[in-house]
């Protein structure tokens, strides 16, 4: 029973890893470039909105929703706080 547990889970990671290789790298290397950006756009509304009292938590989270969605999400993330 634990071998054929060990050949479904291998088959699996074997199906998975061919699935990645046919995404387009040019869509994941994007997908992290704007992260990074998302993470800089955060920095950024920190310390300029440091002086009105605005800020949003640099995570993970938060870069990737900017990265996506771009300004919107700046005011996605900033109308968020607000409300909560």
């Amino acid at each position: 029973m634990q071998s054929a547990l060990i050949i479904v889970a291998a088959v699996l990671i074997i199906l998975l890893f061919i699935k990645l290789l046919k995404t387009p790298l040019r869509f994941i290397i994007k997908f992290i470039f704007n992260t990074i950006l998302g993470f800089v756009v955060l920095i950024i509304v920190n310390l300029l909105g440091s002086y009105i009292g605005v800020s949003i938590g640099v995570n993970w989270i938060n870069a990737v929703v900017i990265g996506i969605l771009g300004l919107p999400g700046v005011a996605l993330l900033l109308i968020l706080q607000w409300l909560f």
